[in-house]
């Protein structure tokens, strides 16, 4: 029978009945308020009457003496530790009186769990040995629990002032407490319960801020791959060595791999042949003929091949400052790259020209070259030489020339911004400005001659194929010098892929594909694949399929062109965080508001800042660094006035 002023358990809460009326109990809680129950809601450890709530919660306070009472009368019970005890003996034991406040004190050894377990009406001594088992767990565990305050009040004096002696790396206890702000700054998840209880903003910048601040990290730590989910573990599937099949040989052209010294996966070079001058212009009975020789691994690599499968997964070679993660294995290079042996292995496009630079005939065929590797620095010094070498470059040279003037009469779109390469060394950084010399333009305009080409050459097979289109939206008066080619640049609509041809406006072409670099991107090698399929008397890859795999290939190259841009920035902000009130020259682009587009072409690196009102598109100016946030991306000028 419950009693008014009884005291009850309600909810594992203390409680006091207040009335009885119409089968329902009304009870106050310690924070007054009043909840109506039913009998079985409650459980009465105390008839009363309680005179006082604060006595009663004063019981359960954890003191010397309270736990040394605990102890002795759980020794003294430990010999009967079958035998069950009712909560009202129990609390004459420990307390010495039966009253509410060691009723509730009583309780509060229930609900502890250490001592005793069972109910309110048999309370059983727990064993020694699982006493000292839970003795030991919970020391382990207030270890824990102080341990982590200790490690969170220094987290929290980082972040405010940063860390005047770095936590080594190797620290156990900080590494165990700061796995999910790594996981967090690593993009792997979206919470962490240390960033919570800092009251920090639980995004991946802040995380990342915080690694910095605290010495866990040094800057020379880059997440952004890891937060477009990108895998830096190398291809581990070497394709299968082509198998000997029919080749044309031609080894007797010059073929010439230009590319920049640091390019280490070489797979197109150039060729012309038939070529004679007269009146300046070139001719052979009012034709030239180009040959564009590509690495061949679709000789080796089909469709649901593992190596394919495998290059699908990754879209792109992931090229970043001192790590290249190449779409096949690296040893698919000795296989396929072009001129790092006597005679390489390549898919020839051939293309003869008519005296305007548009395609006659594209000719697509396996063959054998001899390829000599330059550089562009290399190719340009040739080409003013007395070499025979020097002619077929200079031919070449004339050649591009022509087609970029075919192209530019079709409305195709230059554009002309600075590029920079960043190299890290030993976790040093550089940066310096990439020279741009005339056979860049050879090899551009010959490489997307050959996409034409190819794409003529599918569309009038009737091949699904990986077309690319692209749409300009340009308004106003463009201007010229940089302002006018970043302005050109937002006007390029995002590229489409399609199993059908489509007009590129931005490179002047009514159709156009890539298949110039089969080892580094996955729709090359898929363009590949088909053509070899077709060539081979095979089945090619019906629209749907090909849809298919475009669709899952362009997200992954997608993740990979953000996570190459967000690498490059974050190394360009660990270069400039040594260099403050350092003065860089910068070019004015264009006004938005209140502030001004800028470039600094040496970084080859924009902002946007306050500037002088009478600043015009395209006036150079002189800025200051004031400060770096790696872990944000951001760099801070003003202009020097």
């Amino acid at each position: 029978m419950i009693n008014e002023n009884a005291l009850v358990i309600y909810k594992s809460k203390p409680a006091v009945v207040k009335e009885k009326t119409d089968g329902k109990i009304t009870i106050s809680l310690y924070d007054g308020t009043q909840v109506k129950v039913r009998d079985k809601d409650i459980e009465m450890i105390h008839p009363g009457p309680v005179k006082s709530f604060d006595s009663i919660v004063s019981a359960c306070k954890i003191t010397d003496d309270f736990s040394k009472a605990v102890r002795e009368t759980w020794e003294l019970l430990l010999d009967d530790e079958d035998a069950s005890h009712s909560l009202k003996d129990l609390a004459a034991l420990i307390f010495d009186e039966y009253t509410p406040s060691s009723a509730y004190g009583t309780y509060c050894v229930l609900l502890d769990g250490l001592y005793f377990s069972g109910g309110i009406s048999e309370m059983i001594p727990r064993s020694k040995e699982e006493v000292l088992a839970e003795e030991a767990k919970r020391i382990e565990k207030q270890r824990d629990t102080d341990e982590r305050s200790a490690f969170l009040a220094y987290l929290k004096n980082c972040w405010k002032k940063g860390a005047d002696n770095k936590i080594p790396a190797a620290d156990i206890t900080g590494m165990r407490f700061i796995q999910d702000v790594e996981a967090l700054a690593y993009g792997k998840s979206a919470k962490s319960r240390t960033m919570k209880e800092l009251g920090l903003g639980e995004t991946p910048e802040d995380a990342h801020a915080l690694l910095l601040k605290s010495g866990f990290w040094t800057s020379a730590i880059n997440p952004h791959p890891y937060r477009f989910g990108l895998s830096l573990g190398r291809a581990i599937i070497r394709p299968d060595v082509p198998a000997d099949e029919e080749r044309h040989d031609l080894c007797h052209l010059a073929a010439f791999a230009i590319d920049s010294p640091w390019s280490y996966d070489p797979d197109d070079a150039v060729s012309m042949e038939f070529v004679e001058k007269s009146g300046g212009e070139l001719t052979r009975g009012g034709y030239a003929i180009l040959y564009v020789h590509v690495a061949d691994p679709a000789s080796s690599i089909f469709f649901d091949s593992p190596a394919e499968k495998e290059a699908r997964d990754r879209g792109v070679t992931l090229y970043m400052p001192g790590n290249t993660v190449r779409m096949l294995a690296d040893d698919a290079l000795p296989l396929f790259a072009l001129g790092l042996s006597e005679k390489s292995l390549a898919l020839t496009f051939k293309m003869t020209l008519d005296r305007d630079f548009g395609i006659i005939e594209t000719d697509i065929f396996p063959s054998i070259v001899k390829v000599k590797r330059i550089t562009y620095e290399e190719a340009d010094r040739e080409m003013d030489a007395g070499t025979p070498d020097a002619a077929v470059l200079r031919d070449l040279m004339e050649l591009a020339r022509g087609i970029y003037g075919r192209r530019s009469a079709q409305g195709a779109v230059n554009i002309e911004l600075p590029e920079t390469r960043i190299t890290v060394i030993d976790g040093i950084v550089d940066m310096e400005p990439v020279a741009q010399y005339r056979s860049n333009t050879l090899v551009k305009e010959c490489m997307i001659i050959a996409g034409e080409g190819a794409g003529l050459w599918a569309a009038g097979k009737g091949l699904a194929f990986p077309y690319i289109s692209q749409e300009v939206d340009i308004q106003g008066r463009i201007p010229d010098g940089l302002a006018g080619s970043w302005q050109l640049r937002r006007c390029m609509r995002p590229r489409v892929l399609s199993v059908k041809p489509g007009r590129h406006q931005g490179l002047g072409l009514d159709t156009y594909t890539q298949v110039t670099s089969p080892l580094r991107r996955y729709t090359d090698l898929l363009a590949h694949m088909q053509i070899r399929a077709f060539l081979r008397g095979g089945k090619p890859l019906g629209a749907d399929e090909i849809s298919a795999r475009l669709g899952y290939c362009e997200a992954a190259s997608a993740a990979a062109a953000q996570a190459e841009r967000a690498t490059d920035n974050h190394w360009t902000m660990v270069y400039l965080s040594g260099k403050k009130d350092s003065v860089w020259d910068a070019v004015a682009l264009e006004k938005k508001g209140n502030r001004w587009a800028v470039i600094i072409p040496s970084l080859a690196l924009e902002t946007l800042i306050p500037l002088q009102k009478d600043v015009a598109p395209n006036d150079c100016v002189k800025l200051t660094l004031k400060s770096v946030n790696i872990a944000k991306g951001e760099a801070v000028f003003v202009q020097v006035i």
